[in-house]
């Protein structure tokens, strides 16, 4: 017998009403994470000012500091937004996406956005995880299931994009943030 779901295990049609969509842990992985980030701000601001890295491109992202790593949570949160949006809007073959670490465009961007000042980058951070969560956590089943292709991984489903693109990405660095922050002995 086929089970149809229940409100209280958020399942079947019961996981529309109450807001749980197929990737509400991912969506809720990201939330955590980025409050997990915003709630370093005072350990962030202790230090400051933060001296601008003389590397932040491809090379290893552990000789970033704060500002470096925080202009690039503020830009991959809304790029790879955009990148599931490209697969959804596009045709149901497999939709070429994404980047790779060396694209010049994100290096371009954090080299940018790394001197703005601490608060528009937490800020930007703030609402774009809002929206992104939301939004994914929105996705349907159907949704979900669609296929892109990146340059380096391949054929992925829009449900295999959160742990590496989205929500474990950002719990990574908010262990690399941790330990910046740490090896600086704030």
């Amino acid at each position: 017998m086929a089970s149809h779901g229940s409100p209280e295990s958020g399942t079947g049609p019961y996981a529309t009403l109450l807001g749980m969509g197929p990737l509400d842990t991912e969506a809720r992985r990201l939330e955590a994470a980025s409050n997990a980030l915003i709630a370093l701000e005072p350990r962030i601001r202790a230090g400051a000012p933060w001296p601008m890295a003389e590397v932040f491109g491809a090379e290893p992202e552990a000789s970033w500091g704060p500002p470096e790593l925080l202009a690039h949570v503020a830009e991959f949160l809304p790029y790879w937004l955009g990148e599931i949006e490209r697969i959804l809007e596009g045709p149901p073959e497999p939709v070429p996406f994404g980047r790779v670490q060396t694209d010049s465009v994100r290096i371009a961007l954090i080299g940018r956005e790394r001197s703005l000042p601490l608060h528009e980058l937490l800020s930007r951070i703030r609402a774009e995880s809002d929206r992104v969560a939301g939004r994914v956590r929105e996705l349907n089943d159907g949704e979900v299931e669609r296929l892109g292709r990146h340059p380096t991984r391949g054929e992925m489903r829009v449900s295999d994009l959160p742990e590496p693109f989205l929500s474990g990405h950002l719990e990574g660095h908010v262990t690399q943030l941790r330990e910046i922050l740490a090896a600086a002995g704030i």
